[in-house]
């Protein structure tokens, strides 16, 4: 029997955030290309879920829109890194389809708030009603579940997160904490790093990781590396993010390069 558009019910559950909520680890890519083919090969290739990079990534919300459809083509989850914490793009990226998503520079509980608040719908907070997209994705009563399978990772990357990390980690509706490795180190005075040497930017990695996890929460960190991966696996973060599009581009490039020069 034919299914209509109003007839389909919750599609996808969310079960990368499932895996994390219960304990377990995943690995996450990252787009910074704005092309809807290269978004589709990322997704393809088997990591858990695929982000979408529109804060420093050269991508606007059309593309955007575009590559999170390419990456639904498979059952990798498809997020977004929002170029700031304004609802208006927040609100507009989640009815397009994005079920995860990333807010940088949440350095308050008040941020925290008010990324949470733009994400869910009431009564936990004031986002629009208008999943155009998300229904094709997710099925007509998105809206039913979407409140509890949409993921949504509060960046900290500054000494002020960290210092504000107790009262960020008690907002309601939030999952976890995802650490911008650079900004971090930046903000304590040390060169940016994916993988910081600096004592004090290491130790305040290490305490966000487990003060997230001991409230429950998911902790997410962006990396250089399968190594430095395995790093933070080790140290108890869930969610790891590998080099992005660009990176590996360029490092297969000057590798191939190299190997013919050297002959």
């Amino acid at each position: 029997m034919r299914t209509t558009h109003d007839d389909r019910a919750m599609a996808r559950a969310n079960t990368l955030k499932q895996r994390l909520v219960e304990g377990g680890r995943a690995v996450n890519a990252w787009c910074s290309i704005g092309n809807s083919y290269t978004a589709e090969v990322i997704a393809q290739l088997g990591f858990d879920s695929v982000t979408i990079d529109l804060q420093h990534g050269a991508i606007d919300y059309m593309q955007a829109f575009a590559m999170l459809q390419a990456v639904s083509t498979g059952p990798t989850l498809p997020m977004v890194r929002v170029p700031w914490n304004d609802p208006a793009i927040l609100m507009k990226l989640l009815d397009a389809g994005a079920m995860g998503v990333i807010c940088p520079m949440i350095n308050t509980a008040e941020d925290a708030r008010r990324f949470v608040g733009a994400c869910r719908y009431p009564p936990l907070g004031y986002r629009s009603f208008g999943p155009n997209r998300a229904v094709q994705y997710a099925g007509a009563d998105y809206w039913q579940s979407a409140n509890r399978e949409v993921l949504l990772l509060a960046m900290i990357e500054t000494r002020a997160g960290v210092e504000n990390l107790q009262s960020i980690l008690a907002v309601e509706g939030l999952d976890g904490i995802y650490i911008g490795p650079g900004d971090l180190s930046l903000s304590y005075g040390a060169a940016p790093s994916m993988r910081p040497a600096d004592a004090e930017v290491a130790a305040a990695i290490a305490s966000i990781c487990e003060a997230t996890a001991a409230a429950g929460l998911i902790p997410a960190i962006h990396t250089d590396g399968p190594a430095t991966a395995r790093q933070r696996w080790a140290e108890g973060f869930r969610l790891v993010t590998l080099q992005s599009d660009v990176r590996y581009m360029v490092n297969g490039a000057n590798a191939a390069l190299a190997a013919l020069k050297d002959d």
